[in-house]
């Protein structure tokens, strides 16, 4: 009878198992590829700029355009290099990019937040509305007259969560990510700043 019993569970613990890494494969299926153009970096007038887009697969735009509200938020930062220590972050802008589509009012809406100041949009199409809300033109990052003279880059990162896991289910599969996509690109090396 023990014997029985210790087979059956030996089963059980197989069986989940092989269930949880079935939904952790599903799950992990469902990660988005995206794509960073750029950056490319600017100095014009003491002031450094960036102009940076994402372009989205296919499966994450179908999923807007069947109505499903996504929000992407956006990091612009710039950092120094050090040879011998890490990176050092010296200043960033960050946005928070939410797109929604009315599939049956053919309503195209997408908002952007920076922390201080929020804008609302209204698009006439679908194509219009992705091109503002994935593009970045000449955001001001900052001014050389406030940094050593040295070499940096920036770093543009973007992302786009999923939706949550109720809590309970959170606890038991922490293996699953929290993002549909997360992807970061660096530009290229510049040398900037004043000597002190």
């Amino acid at each position: 009878m023990k014997n029985i019993f210790i087979g059956n569970l030996k089963k059980d613990i197989v069986s989940i198992i092989v269930a949880l890494a079935l939904v952790f494969f599903a799950f992990q299926s469902r990660l988005i590829a995206a794509e960073i153009s750029g950056p490319e970096v600017r100095i014009f007038e003491n002031d450094i700029y960036v102009t940076t887009s994402v372009t989205l697969d296919d499966k994450f735009i179908e999923e807007i355009k069947n109505g499903i509200k996504k929000e992407i938020i956006f990091h612009i930062d710039l950092f120094r290099v050090w040879e011998m220590w890490p990176d050092e972050f010296i200043t960033g802008k960050s946005f928070t990019r939410t797109i929604k589509v009315d599939p049956v009012k053919t309503e195209f809406i997408a908002t952007s937040n920076d922390g201080a100041s929020q804008v609302r949009k209204r698009f006439k199409s679908f194509e219009s509305m992705l091109q503002w809300a994935l593009s970045f033109e000449n955001i001001k990052l900052a001014n050389i007259k406030e940094l050593e003279n040295s070499v940096y880059f920036v770093r543009v990162t973007a992302e786009s969560k999923i939706r949550k896991l109720p809590p309970v289910l959170g606890y038991f599969m922490f293996f699953v990510s929290e993002n549909a996509f997360k992807i970061k690109k660096d530009s290229q090396y510049f040398t900037t700043g004043l000597l002190k």
